[in-house]
């Protein structure tokens, strides 16, 4: 290799060094999709730029749908995917809201394929029923019991993954402080204990769905009388490159102010981490002193 060559390959390893380097200080690009569910979503939005904003690591945008679905701006709404790294995707129509337009989903579903990351927030589980590639990503969704396949977990954290048609539909028992137990050793959950508290939530029985590509990595006993299963609380499925995160943490109901669900130190520690993995960056948000135990919730004011 002669001198000039020499100079021109050292330049170009520095080049790219220089530009990973940029692109890991950069800031997460995040874009929150709202307006309409059977949850608060307005509030639900502002806790978490609440969160997000002040710590310096997200660059958060808002994409809310025409309130309107006679409008002309409905059929001209097109949330920027691309100009984003990650979307946490609070729309919910389970209670016969509007869907998607047709070419926001496309757009939605070629943005996780090509390689990004999707938060599938709380009740955001439950929406756009016959959406395949949408329940794609989600893996687990609220469906009937003949929809597709539910999974439970073992006591030891094993899977039985159950048919469509046997057990019964989707639901939830009494909200609670709830004792969430990690599964098995994961980068969102490094440096947590193996259990812990975690207020006002809602586990999920029997979610059914397409169940592939589904890691279950974290779960909980339901509350529902006579019943008393452990069923997933948090996993993350795959779609084509894309990354998708799903739990039901961030119960908001409607007129109720300063959630414990929000406040949790867990699910505040939890949040960020998650946008980091489905960025693809290291997950370097720390493990708080007030990181909960087994005995007591950690809420912050």
């Amino acid at each position: 290799m002669n001198r000039r060559a020499g100079l021109a390959l050292l330049t170009g390893l520095l080049a790219a060094l220089l530009s990973s380097a940029h692109a890991a200080d950069a800031k997460i690009r995040v874009l929150i999709v709202d307006g309409f569910s059977n949850h608060d979503w307005r509030q639900t939005t502002s806790l978490l730029r609440g969160l997000l904003d002040p710590s310096g690591l997200f660059a958060v945008a808002v994409s809310t749908t025409p309130q309107s679905t006679n409008a002309a701006d409905w059929a001209a709404w097109r949330p920027p995917f691309s100009d984003c790294d990650v979307v946490i995707q609070t729309c919910n129509d389970i209670s016969h809201g509007p869907s998607w337009p047709e070419p926001v989903k496309k757009e939605f579903a070629d943005f996780v394929r090509h390689g990004g990351g999707v938060y599938i927030f709380h009740s955001a589980e439950n929406a756009f029923l016959g959406w395949k590639e949408y329940e794609q990503m989600v893996g687990l969704c609220w469906r009937k019991a003949d929809y597709g396949t539910a999974i439970r977990v073992n006591a030891d954290g094993s899977l039985v993954r159950i048919p469509p048609g046997e057990g019964g539909n989707t639901g939830h028992g009494q909200r609670g402080d709830v004792l969430v137990t990690r599964r098995g050793d994961d980068v969102i959950h490094a440096g947590f204990p193996r259990a812990w508290l975690s207020p006002d939530l809602e586990v999920y029985f029997y979610a059914r769905g397409p169940a592939e590509n589904v890691n279950v990595l974290a779960y909980a006993r339901d509350s529902k009388p006579g019943q008393g299963l452990l069923w997933p609380v948090e996993w993350t499925t795959t779609y084509g490159r894309g990354r998708a995160y799903v739990s039901t943490y961030g119960h908001i109901w409607k007129g109720v102010t300063n959630p414990p669900a929000l406040r949790c130190a867990a699910v505040q520690t939890i949040i960020p981490r998650v946008l980091q993995w489905l960025a693809k960056r290291p997950v370097t948000v720390p493990v708080p002193a007030d990181f909960p135990g087994t005995n007591t919730v950690s809420l912050r004011h």
